[in-house]
């Protein structure tokens, strides 16, 4: 039996605490491949992503908090979501930051982008009717933070220039309330 530890008394290792494990010695270690470098990116990119993320978010928020939400809100989904949209309240948003990552893969890059702030459904504190509940959503600030992955567009029109911010769509969206 030389190579293969005898069974212990806890299956998480033998009396002293040391890790038990039934493998021989003398077993080859299975080859792992190694992945391909990541793209490094420059300082111009990492402006012009920063730059795309920053725009997308005021653009994105003004546009969600509107009273035309309905109307300008699908445009930056790669697939509408007017059905969603109806049925939800008005909101107001105050981003407090956002974190934007370039993915690699495409040029421009695609972002991975996430927000956090605070979110007031309804009409606000002062705008609900009297009789809202204080166990109600509406009117009462919640803290978020929504996550997005965001493509370019490639039938945007550019002009070419280095550091261009692109039109990007929203291809994946999660919402969650923290507070």
């Amino acid at each position: 039996m030389s190579g293969v530890p005898t069974p212990a008394a806890s299956p998480f290792g033998n009396k002293s605490g040391t890790l038990v494990t039934t493998t021989p010695v003398s077993a080859p270690v299975p080859a792992v491949p190694v992945a391909p470098a990541a793209p490094q990116f420059n300082k111009t990119d990492i402006d012009t992503v920063t730059r795309a993320a920053d725009t997308f978010t005021r653009l994105y928020y003004t546009a969600y908090d509107s009273y035309n939400r309905l109307r300008d809100l699908p445009n930056f989904y790669l697939d509408g979501l007017k059905e969603l949209i109806t049925h939800m309240p008005p909101t107001k948003h105050e981003m407090q930051s956002f974190d934007c990552h370039p993915v690699p893969g495409t040029s421009p890059p695609s972002l991975l982008l996430t927000v956090s702030g605070n979110v007031t459904h309804g009409k606000g504190a002062t705008g609900n009717p009297p009789n809202t509940g204080n166990k109600t959503i509406d009117g009462h600030p919640r803290v978020f933070s929504q996550t997005f992955i965001l493509i370019p567009d490639p039938n945007a029109p550019t002009t070419g220039k280095v550091g261009e911010v692109a039109k990007y769509f929203i291809t994946a969206d999660a919402l969650r309330f923290v507070g």
